[in-house]
């Protein structure tokens, strides 16, 4: 059985490597769930144990804050948002600068997979109507999204299993996490802004091929926006000061905004990511049925005894940012957790995951969605360029955050 276990988790980690299985129509969701499946159908997990697997208040913050940002998108807060920013009288680099910060902003506490979805189509026409090359932009967008999502424990959805799991202080991470998150934000933006220097205008080219799509922003809902921030307020004051779990007050702010005179629960409910929810669950099986055999105890044990204890700040460090570029975050910080004790673990999963997702092109969704989103619009984002920006830019940011790690380390031990 043990030896049926490691196979089916080597062919689902194998399936989150190259995103999909030869010869299956299969995406990582897909494949995570058959994972679960053929656990349960051979019998290596039960019906109930794979139950009481899943961790339940995880999954129930991920579909709480779901609803949340879908109800900020309905409300057209993040077309207006973006509309408003692109009419500020600033230059090209001061814009962008504005651009990093919101965008950081509005993905510390809404999904950085929403911000980058909805803002994308917006932010490429008010860069054509300003005669400003978008890709610049673009690209600022898919690193902000990634870099302040790491700011606090429900910005994406790697922090959110962290801070659930460890059970880790909300205003406690966000002292830990604002100063890196800072810097990496302001090292982002004068890395795009040297590397664009002079070359800020749209090309007569690109206007040509262009044409804008008016029609696809969503108009602003004062009264819809105004119920979904008031909501997002509260959460964040709750989840800073009441003792209650932040499941139960998150389940409930969905259940508030789900009761709507206007926009239907289908609607809401349409906008909720089900695939990744899935994905989670069967990931969650995977890793337990793993668990029960005894393997990750023992090669971390013989790690250990080479010399390379995943216990160890250090080690964690490069694991963590090895794995999430191998198979993404989300599912390199669950085979990781198990590993976190040190108090500073948490935090450190939670930051090296989200920048290491920065590296590559497609080592994040919410990078995913924003190169996706450019040829639909006639923008073509060029490798090279995309390279030249995110490679460096991941490693100062990660460099940064190894610093800090290192003088608060030390500061600890004296």
């Amino acid at each position: 059985m043990t030896t049926t276990i490691v196979i089916i988790f080597l062919v689902v980690y194998l399936g989150m490597i190259l995103g999909g299985l030869p010869f299956l129509q299969l995406d990582r969701t897909g494949i995570a769930l058959l994972g679960a499946i053929a656990l349960i159908s051979v019998d290596a997990v039960g019906l109930q144990e794979a139950a009481e697997a899943v961790h339940l208040p995880t999954i129930i913050l991920f579909f709480s804050f779901m609803v949340v940002s879908a109800q900020m998108r309905l409300g057209g807060f993040y077309d207006w948002v973006t509309r408003r920013l692109a009419t500020l009288p600033l230059s090209p680099p001061q814009l962008l600068g504005a651009l990093i910060f919101i965008v950081a902003g509005l993905s510390a506490v809404f999904s950085n997979d929403i911000i980058c979805l909805a803002v994308s189509p917006v932010l490429i026409n008010a860069c054509v109507k300003r005669r400003l090359d978008p890709v610049p932009y673009l690209l600022a967008l898919a690193c902000a999204a990634n870099i302040g999502s790491a700011a606090t424990l429900i910005g994406n959805p790697q922090n959110m299993l962290i801070g659930q799991t460890l059970r880790l202080s909300f205003g406690g991470y966000f002292i830990e996490a604002i100063l890196p998150v800072t810097l990496g934000l302001g090292t982002t933006w004068a890395l795009i802004a040297w590397q664009t220097r002079g070359r800020w205008a749209q090309s007569s080219t690109m206007a040509a091929e262009h044409a804008l799509r008016e029609g696809a922003e969503t108009k602003l809902d004062r009264w819809q926006t105004a119920k979904g921030l008031a909501v997002a307020t509260v959460l964040v004051l709750a989840f800073l000061y009441a003792p209650w779990p932040r499941e139960h007050v998150a389940l409930t702010a969905a259940g508030v905004l789900l009761m709507s005179r206007k926009l239907h629960s289908n609607k809401m409910l349409g906008l909720v990511d089900w695939e990744l929810l899935v994905m989670f669950i069967g990931l969650f099986v995977v890793n337990y049925a793993l668990q029960q055999t005894g393997l990750i105890d023992t090669v971390v044990a013989d790690l250990g005894g080479l010399g390379v204890d995943l216990h160890q700040l250090g080690p964690l460090f490069l694991a963590t940012f090895m794995l999430s570029n191998i198979v993404s975050n989300v599912p390199a910080v669950m085979l990781l957790l198990p590993v976190a004790t040190d108090s500073m673990a948490g935090p450190l999963l939670a930051l090296v995951s989200t920048l290491a997702g920065n590296l590559l092109m497609l080592g994040s969704i919410a990078s995913i969605i924003v190169v996706d989103s450019a040829p639909r619009q006639d923008i073509r984002i060029d490798c090279h360029r995309h390279a030249r920006i995110r490679l460096p830019g991941t490693i100062a940011t990660l460099a940064i955050y190894a610093a800090y790690l290192w003088l608060r380390a030390r500061a600890r031990f004296g």
